[in-house]
């Protein structure tokens, strides 16, 4: 139930699940999360997204439009009319296609460290036994 690792609970959080249980759905609207977790009643109240997701939705689309952008000005003869209307609509597709699934990540790494409040679970590895003679190199 517990992810073992952090890339386990950032990836059900990028697929707006739970981070703890990954069966639950972290929101009950599109960017509004739940206050519980229905699966695991994990109290999901503590997260702080904020702004964060924004600016991840906006730099990431930023980085994958640029080379885009340079593509079609050097290959293609077109009018600033032409790219406005290619590339305005795809900006705004890709930065609203990405919010939702930024802020569950940014849930889950809340939740995965600790922060604002909620408890820092991690599954308890199992002791690795001392090999003999490593008494005394301490």
């Amino acid at each position: 139930m517990i992810p073992a690792t952090f890339s386990q609970a950032l990836l059900r959080g990028l697929r707006s699940r739970c981070p703890r249980c990954g069966e639950g759905s972290l929101f009950y609207k599109w960017l509004k999360p739940r206050e519980r977790c229905p699966v695991c009643t994990m109290d999901l109240t503590p997260q702080r997204a904020d702004d964060f997701p924004a600016y991840i939705s906006m730099i990431v689309t930023g980085h994958l439009m640029a080379p885009l952008i340079i593509a079609l000005s050097v290959d293609y003869d077109l009018g600033p009319m032409a790219m406005f209307t290619i590339l305005v609509p795809l900006a705004i597709a890709m930065m609203i296609g990405m919010l939702q699934p930024a802020k569950g990540g940014v849930i889950a790494v809340q939740w995965w460290f600790g922060m604002h409040g909620f408890v820092k679970e991690r599954l308890v590895e199992a002791a690795v036994p001392e090999a003999p003679g490593d008494e005394q190199a301490k």
